[in-house]
C-alpha cells in the first residue's frame, strides 16, 4: 500500500469576479456545503474560506485524485447547488481558471491562518492584488494554447 501525503492550496473566483458571496452568512453556508459535498465524494478539505468573489480551499489529496477532477467536482456541484437553492439574485458561476499550489506540511498552520483570515485580509487588499501576488510569488505564466 502506498503512503502519500500531498496538500494543495486551491484558489478560485466567481465568474467575472462578481461579488455573489456578499454576506458572511451566505459564505458560511456555501463553504459548509462545499465541505459536506466534498466529504461525500471522498475529497478531504482541511480548511475552506474566502471572501465576496473567491474561495480558498486547502485539500489533502488521496492517491487516486487529480487536481483537475477535484476542481471539477467542487466547483461544478457547488455552483449547481447555489443556483438550485436560489442563493443569489442572478445565475451563479465560478470562473474556469484557478490556482493550485502544493503546501509543505511545515507551513500548514500558516496556510490555514491565511485562509481563515480572508475577511480581515481583504479589508486591506483586493482579490486582484492577491491574484497578482500569487502569479508573482509562484512564478505562474500564462501559456498560449
Amino acid at each position: 500500500m502506498p503512503f502519500v501525503k500531498v496538500y494543495i492550496h486551491f484558489v478560485w473566483s466567481t465568474k467575472n469576479r462578481v461579488e455573489f458571496l456578499d454576506s458572511s452568512s451566505l459564505r458560511k453556508q456555501v463553504w459548509q456545503h462545499i465541505s459536506d459535498n466534498a466529504k461525500e465524494k471522498g475529497i478531504y478539505i482541511d480548511f475552506i474560506n474566502g471572501y465576496n468573489d473567491h474561495c480558498h480551499c486547502l485539500v489533502y489529496l488521496s492517491i487516486d485524485q487529480t487536481i483537475q477532477k477535484i476542481m471539477q467536482l467542487i466547483k461544478g456541484e457547488s455552483s449547481f447547488w447555489i443556483n438550485k437553492q436560489g442563493l443569489t439574485k442572478q445565475k451563479f458561476e465560478w470562473q474556469d481558471e484557478y490556482f493550485a499550489v502544493s503546501v509543505s506540511e511545515s507551513i500548514l498552520d500558516k496556510v490555514r491562518d491565511y485562509i481563515k483570515n480572508q475577511e480581515e485580509h481583504h479589508k486591506h487588499k483586493t482579490f486582484q492584488q492577491e491574484y497578482d501576488e500569487f502569479i508573482s510569488k509562484y512564478n505562474f505564466q500564462k501559456f498560449k494554447d
